[in-house]
């Protein structure tokens, strides 16, 4: 079954009815009724599968998916032109352009965790570039991949656009299929086994993975201000964001505060009582709660730690003076779960960061612009945001990816249509002015050499001087001077 909707796909795109803009456009559009039309069953599936509540799903899911399917409507026909390159001596006369052009069949794997904002998301970079995509949606979010596989067929072209559910088993079917591109949200063991068989086709990949994000408070900040947007971003999601802030590096001296103020911000946004509250999430299932209880081993508890199983309910919780050997530190927490660790200095905190793997995100909280754009020149993560959390998730002009452990490529805007499609360099000649050329043919001589040299290593500055006087000029040059040369 998955092969012959792989098949499937890769029969529609041959067609080339997705190569049209005005095609692409349609879908998008029709993508864009369905998120809107749908909100209800799409909201029912993400409270059912994490207890997300009726705001929580906009706020956190399909707001972002209309920002970025209305973005690509707008500018798709930009995206897609031929693109101008800078010329040389030698390019002057000729047509010289980048034409982007669709991979193929591109394979999307979501995540549970945000299971629309993460497979949708890439979906909509696929679309745009003129791909055919088949739609694997995680099974752990079960209610919403059922969403997924009976609406969507409904408002796209389900030949072009199938989705295909099921747990291991399915997905390990799956990827022994030809893909032009796999775009794989989730954990880095399963990522090593998608390279895996994608290296079978030489099939490249874009991997959305996470790792432990660090979150450096400076001194010199607003810590009330700070620490509201670390809660926020913590806590939101219960803890399951591949960009949440991990854990926090602060000064000893500021432990004390910083507890202090992201207690007095939890009870703010999820009342004295955050297992009674709709804003509170759950844990996904079972395994991830005992995961996560076994993380505290060890660990001194501030704030929190209530839990109960038989809801996988885990309160918002911090915990105090952890070490960097602590079992919470081995491992991305992907949970409510916070641990403080105290360093002298920006110094520490730098070392402290650049001794474990590149994360997909770093937090820096500070006043000091010289010290934030230091920390970011002296370490290295999938993007930066300074005095705020997850915010740089929604802008649309950044791409959005990892680094080393967490991730590779990237998305959103026009760098997911761009990393999801074949950027062909384009050179047009003309069969006339042969005489150029003659320093390019056999006999090689000293003198041919030299006019080589010239015309491949001079740089002229096209744009300072008139690029249509320039290049009339530069054509009588090369029409005349070397026809002349190489014609005696």
């Amino acid at each position: 079954m998955k092969q012959k909707a792989v098949d499937r796909a890769r029969k529609a795109f041959l067609t080339g009815r997705s190569k049209s803009l005005e095609y692409r456009i349609t879908q998008l559009k029709n993508l864009l009724r369905f998120v809107k039309e749908r909100q209800m069953e799409i909201s029912e599936g993400l409270k059912k599968d994490l207890r997300r509540s009726e705001c929580g799903t906009p706020l956190y899911e399909t707001l972002g998916l209309e920002s970025e399917i209305n973005l690509a409507v707008r500018n798709l026909k930009q995206w897609a032109a031929p693109r101008p390159v800078s010329k040389s001596m030698m390019t002057i006369s000729d047509q010289v352009y980048i034409q982007p052009e669709p991979l193929g069949v591109v394979l999307v794997i979501g995540a549970w965790n945000y299971p629309w904002a993460v497979t949708i998301g890439p979906l909509v970079g696929a679309m745009a570039a003129g791909n055919a995509a088949v739609i694997k949606p995680s099974e752990v979010s079960s209610h919403t991949s059922k969403v997924m596989e009976d609406l969507l067929p409904l408002y796209l072209d389900k030949e072009l656009y199938p989705v295909v559910t099921g747990g291991v088993t399915e997905t390990q079917e799956l990827l022994k299929q030809r893909f032009d591109h796999i775009f794989y949200t989730g954990n880095g063991t399963v990522a090593k086994i998608i390279m895996e068989a994608a290296a079978k086709h030489l099939t490249p990949t874009t991997l959305e993975l996470g790792g432990k994000s660090p979150c450096y408070i400076d001194k010199n900040c607003d810590l009330s201000i700070a620490c509201r947007r670390i809660a926020w971003g913590k806590y939101s999601n219960c803890g399951q964001t591949c960009i949440a802030p991990d854990y926090i590096l602060c000064d000893p001296s500021m432990q004390d505060r910083v507890i202090e103020e992201i207690k007095k911000n939890i009870k703010e946004f999820y009342t004295e009582d955050p297992k009674k509250c709709q804003d509170y999430g759950r844990i996904i299932n079972q395994r991830h709660f005992k995961r996560l209880m076994a993380l505290l081993d060890g660990s001194t508890i501030a704030v929190g730690g209530e839990n109960e199983e038989s809801e996988c309910y885990i309160g918002p919780t911090v915990l105090r003076d952890v070490k960097p050997d602590a079992k919470v530190m081995q491992e991305e927490i992907f949970g409510p779960l916070l641990p403080i660790l105290t360093v002298s200095s920006a110094d520490e905190a730098i070392k402290f960061i650049n001794q474990r793997e590149k994360p997909l995100a770093l937090y820096i909280f500070s006043s000091d612009n010289k010290l934030i754009k230091r920390m970011i020149a002296e370490t290295s993560s999938g993007g930066v945001l300074a005095n705020d959390c997850l915010m740089h998730f929604s802008v649309t002009s950044l791409p959005f990816g990892g680094v080393g452990n967490s991730g590779m490529g990237h998305y959103h805007g026009k760098y997911g249509f761009d990393n999801l499609s074949h950027l062909r360099g384009c050179l047009i000649k003309q069969l006339k002015m042969e005489g150029v050329n003659k320093m390019r043919y056999p006999p090689h001589t000293a003198d041919k050499l030299g006019w080589a040299r010239f015309f491949i290593l001079k740089h002229v500055d096209f744009g300072s001087l008139g690029r249509m006087a320039l290049l009339a000029l530069m054509a009588v040059f090369v029409a005349v001077i070397l026809q002349r040369y190489f014609t005696d």
